[in-house]
């Protein structure tokens, strides 16, 4: 049994390395699965589990891609670009409030397009704006890093907000209705305390006030741009309707977007061929090879530890033993990346008499967690890589840490008290 740890623990590690180093440019999902591969002939994942691995798996990976796909047409259109020049007009000149709307614009895009699309097209954009305005250029990363961290402390409120809410949801049937219910006042709690502390660490020392010379227009599908909105209203609307009849979260944001993708291919004014292209189909290839992988290792002694663990922690009393059980599974996210850790900790729920709130715990801990080291989520790898092809500015891993733990421990803290608090309503 410990040997069989041991190896699983090894594979893990190494599939851990390939896909966040990316060694000669290797992409995540061959990573994952040259992972899964070595599990499987290892025997620490039974060939029988794949079905197993792929029925918790396939919902939310769907829907996670089907997602950014939209985000990316709406890009595209010009959308994101529309509501960032709006939100600059409403700041008539003041930095403290491009700093408060910059921080609340990524809450909303984060909610309702999920935390990867947000953090990936919203970058650019802020980045963009901020070029353009007489701010000194050392006070760039200011906007940038508050960008990227609010588009993970603020993917509480939906199922689709994040991939570790449909994964988390999906395992333990939670329905978008319920999962709203309970996490709406996380996600308010969430959006207001990141504010906060973002303002407290990196908000002091801005300039009063900024001059902006904007840029004319150039967006390239203004009907689409016009339909955003609607769309996703309406998108929510279908998912709360549709949570009574547990109809998986895939069965609507695959054909709605397909819908959406053939409408702006239809009018020509945006290459959704290249955006289909550019989609990250890779995350699909990834999440079966990871979870290949992290299935075996929980079934080779890490979900029993796990679980021995949290039913200790939860002898210390309700509200001690949230605040905790979030620290522990926080922590494993910020050291192996919050998918896996997400899903180990389904695994070790899994195996408790009464795991009461402890599902949307594993979710707040998997959405916040993250921040404490750049490997915690692909989104920050693909965020940084991303920002330094775009912008040629650098973000250090020590400086990321230093930053990110700061200001998630409080964030993550209040949160996960005002969970205990919702489950009491």
């Amino acid at each position: 049994m410990i040997l069989k740890f041991a190896l699983a623990l090894a594979v893990f590690a190494l599939t851990l390395y390939l896909v966040t180093a990316r060694p000669k440019g290797l992409q995540i999902g061959f990573g994952a699965m040259i992972g899964a591969a070595l599990a499987l002939l290892a025997g620490i994942t039974p060939l029988r589990d794949v079905a197993t691995v792929w029925g918790i798996v396939w919902d939310s990976t769907f829907t996670f891609v089907a997602i950014v796909v939209m985000s990316l047409v709406f890009d595209e259109a010009g959308f994101f670009e529309h509501i960032s020049k709006r939100v600059e007009a409403m700041t008539h000149g003041s930095t403290r409030k491009l700093f408060t709307y910059n921080i609340l614009l990524g809450a909303a895009v984060s909610a309702l397009f999920s935390n990867d699309g947000g953090a990936l097209v919203l970058t650019p954009i802020i980045y963009s704006v901020i070029r353009r305005t007489d701010i000194p250029a050392h006070r760039y990363l200011a906007f940038i890093m508050s960008t990227q961290f609010i588009t993970d402390t603020a993917s509480i409120p939906f199922v689709i907000s994040n991939l570790v809410n449909i994964i988390g949801s999906t395992y333990f049937s939670i329905t978008f209705l319920q999962y709203f219910l309970h996490m709406f006042l996380p996600f308010a709690t969430s959006v207001l305390s990141s504010l906060a502390m973002l303002y407290l660490v990196l908000g002091r020392g801005l300039p009063e006030r900024f001059h902006y010379t904007p840029p004319a227009d150039t967006y390239k599908d203004e009907r689409v741009i016009a339909l955003a909105i609607p769309f996703m209203a309406s998108l929510i609307a279908v998912y709360f309707a549709t949570s009574f009849l547990n109809v998986p979260v895939a069965f609507i944001a695959v054909p709605a977007v397909a819908g959406l993708a053939g409408y702006a291919a239809a009018r020509g004014r945006i290459s959704v061929s290249r955006i289909l292209r550019e989609a990250p189909w890779q995350i699909i290839v990834f999440s079966l090879g990871m979870f290949i992988v992290v299935y075996g290792l929980g079934n080779s002694g890490m979900t029993q530890y796990l679980a021995y663990a949290l039913s200790r922690i939860q002898a210390t009393g309700p509200v001690a033993s949230t605040v905790l059980s979030g620290y522990m599974f926080a922590g494993m996210a910020g050291l192996m990346n919050n998918l896996p850790s997400v899903l180990l900790g389904n695994l070790a729920i899994a195996r408790l008499h009464d795991p009461g709130i402890l599902p949307y715990v594993n979710v707040i801990a998997n959405d916040i967690g993250p921040k404490f080291t750049p490997i915690g989520s692909l989104a920050t790898l693909l965020w940084m890589y991303t920002l330094e092809r775009k912008s040629g500015m650098r973000v250090s891993a020590l400086y990321y840490m230093k930053i990110g733990t700061v200001t998630a421990l409080p964030v993550l803290t209040l949160t996960l008290l005002s969970s205990y608090l919702a489950s009491l309503l």
